[in-house]
C-alpha cells in the first residue's frame, strides 16, 4: 500500500459530488458505461456482522486456482487490518494472521501452498497502539474517516501456510518491510523497504535470504509486482514529484527503469493482466487544484501506453487484481449505497478489440488517461 499523504486521500473512498440526476441514476449510468468490460458486478464483503461482515475490507488477490481470495480487513476489537481468506464458492472466511498489530499486502505463492503478508504483531507496543487507535476512532465516529497508511517501523514480511499456520518471519532488518509479492516461479519475493531510510524496492529469495536493492531514486518506490513471465517488475513512484505517483517498469534485476505515465495525477496500484500485455491501475486527475478528483480503474496496453477507462462510479475504485486466467476482476470500492467502509467487489472481465494498439499512439507517452 503506501505514501502517507497520498493514501489519506486515495482511500477515502467516499462518493464524489456529480451534477445531474440522483445517486441511483448516476450509478446506473456508471454500470451502463462499465458494461464494455465488466459484467455481473458482485459485492463480496459487507458492512456489519455476519460471516462476510467487516468494518472495511480491501486489497484482495486470487489464489492460483482462482477459488479463494486473500485480503485485508478490519473486524472485531482490533481497529487495524488483519489478513483473511474467503472461499468464493462457499463464502467461508478465515482469519490467517495473528489478530495482533497491523497487517497488509497478502499474496499467494504460485503453487498455492504458502502465503506471505506484512505484519507488525511483534511490536512490543502493539496492544497499546490498538487501544489508542480505538480511542481515536471513538472520538471521531461521527466524522467521515479517511484511511491513512504509515511506514510502520515494526512491519515485517511473514510466510505461512494458507490457513495461517507455520508462521515464519522472513525479514528481520529494522524498518518497514511490506508491499510484497512472489515471482511467478515462487523462488523470489519483491517488496518495499525503508531499511536504508528511503522507501525503495528490494528482492529476496523466498526464504528471506539474498536480499538485493533494485531502486535508489529519491522519494517513494513501492507496490511492486513481477510480470507473468518474471522478466519485469511494475511499480509506483513519486520520484518525479512528491505525492504524485507515476507508474514505472523495470527489468527484474532493477535495470532499465522507465516511466509509463507522466501527468499531474496519482497513478496507483498497478497490476498485471495474465497476458503480460496490459496492466490495470487506479488513476485520479490532480491537474485542477480546485476540483475534487475521483479514483477510477484504467487498463493500459504496454506496447502503446494507451489507457482505457474501466470504471465510472462516483465512488473511488482502487486496488484492482485479475484472476489467474484474466476472466475476473477484483477491486476495492464503496460504490454500493449505504456502504460505510470500503469493501471488495468482483466482476467478470472482458478485453475489447479497442483495448489493443491504436494506429495513432498519444503524442506524449504515458500522458493522462482520457478515454
Amino acid at each position: 500500500m503506501c505514501v502517507n499523504c497520498v493514501l489519506s486521500v486515495a482511500i477515502a473512498i467516499a462518493c464524489q459530488p456529480a451534477s445531474g440526476g440522483g445517486p441511483e441514476q448516476r450509478e446506473l449510468e456508471a454500470l451502463r458505461r462499465e458494461a464494455r468490460h465488466l459484467a455481473n458486478v458482485t459485492q463480496l464483503t459487507f458492512d456489519g456482522a455476519g460471516e462476510r461482515g467487516f468494518v472495511r475490507a480491501g486489497e484482495g488477490y486470487f489464489s492460483p486456482d482462482g477459488k479463494t481470495i486473500i485480503f485485508q480487513a478490519v473486524r472485531g476489537r482490533n481497529p487495524f487490518f488483519q489478513i483473511y481468506t474467503l472461499e468464493l464458492a462457499t463464502g467461508r472466511v478465515r482469519l490467517v494472521s495473528t489478530g495482533r498489530g497491523k497487517c497488509t499486502c497478502a499474496f499467494f505463492r504460485p503453487d498455492g501452498k504458502k502465503i506471505i503478508f506484512a505484519s507488525s504483531h511483534l511490536d512490543p507496543d502493539a496492544a497499546a497502539k490498538e487501544a489508542a487507535e480505538q480511542r481515536r476512532l471513538e472520538k471521531q465516529r461521527h466524522r467521515r474517516g479517511r484511511y491513512k497508511w504509515e511506514f510502520e517501523p515494526y512491519m515485517d514480511i511473514f510466510q505461512a501456510d494458507p490457513d495461517g499456520s507455520n508462521l515464519q518471519r522472513l525479514t528481520t532488518t529494522a524498518g518497514y518491510d511490506a508491499e510484497c509479492a512472489y515471482s511467478p516461479d515462487g523462488k523470489r519475493i519483491v517488496f518495499c523497504s525503508t531499511r536504508d531510510g528511503d522507501p525503495d524496492i528490494y528482492v529476496m529469495d523466498a526464504d528471506g535470504s539474498n536480499v538485493r536493492q533494485l531502486t535508489d531514486a529519491p522519494g517513494y518506490d513501492g507496490g511492486p509486482f513481477f510480470s507473468p513471465d518474471g522478466n519485469y517488475i511494475i511499480f509506483r513512484s513519486d520520484r518525479r514529484k512528491p505525492d504524485l505517483l507515476q507508474l514505472y517498469i523495470m527489468r527484474a534485476d532493477g535495470s532499465q527503469q522507465r516511466a509509463l505515465t507522466e501527468n499531474e495525477g496519482v497513478n496507483w496500484c498497478p497490476y498485471w493482466h495474465p497476458s503480460g500485455r496490459y496492466i490495470i491501475y487506479s488513476f485520479a486527475d490532480y491537474s485542477q487544484p480546485h476540483r475534487r478528483p475521483n479514483f477510477d480503474l484504467y487498463l493500459m496496453e504496454l506496447k502503446s501506453r494507451r489507457s482505457t477507462r474501466i470504471t465510472w462510479s462516483t465512488a473511488a475504485d482502487v486496488l484492482p487484481a485479475f484472476s489467474p486466467d484474466g476472466s475476473k476482476l477484483l477491486w476495492t470500492s464503496k460504490r454500493r449505497f449505504g456502504c460505510k467502509g470500503s469493501q471488495l467487489f468482483l466482476a467478470d472481465f472482458f478485453l475489447q478489440p479497442c483495448d489493443r494498439t491504436r494506429s495513432k499512439p498519444p503524442s506524449k507517452p504515458g500522458s493522462t488517461p482520457h478515454e
